[in-house]
């Protein structure tokens, strides 16, 4: 199936800085609760992401991502995702982050 880039556009992808990472016990799947920072237009938003396997609590804070941030919000268990973090899987199908290869400014939109 081929879409157009209008249907692209309205894919909203930013870059957002997390700012806050805990453990997410009450999750089926291993799994941490983030808060990220998409800059002043958008503000901080919620997600869960299984990126347990590559990535401790302490090393994701201050990390870029990329999220889409125009999702209605998902209640999780006890959490309300606001946004859905992107990644990849690794040849074990776990979960890779995707961001910027340099600092960008937040909120910027990938385009």
């Amino acid at each position: 199936m081929t879409i157009t880039y209008d249907d692209f556009a309205r894919v909203d992808i930013r870059v957002g800085r997390i700012t806050r990472a805990e453990p997410f016990p009450e999750a089926r799947k291993p799994a941490y609760k983030l808060w990220i920072d998409f800059g002043p237009e958008i503000g901080e938003r919620r997600s869960s992401a299984q990126i347990t396997r590559h990535y401790t609590l302490e090393e994701l804070v201050g990390r870029q991502v990329l999220g889409v941030v125009n999702f209605p919000p998902r209640q999780i268990g006890p959490v309300r995702s606001e946004v859905l973090v992107l990644g990849l899987p690794d040849a074990d199908g776990e979960v890779v982050l995707i961001g910027p290869g340099h600092d960008v400014p937040l909120g910027g939109r990938m385009f």
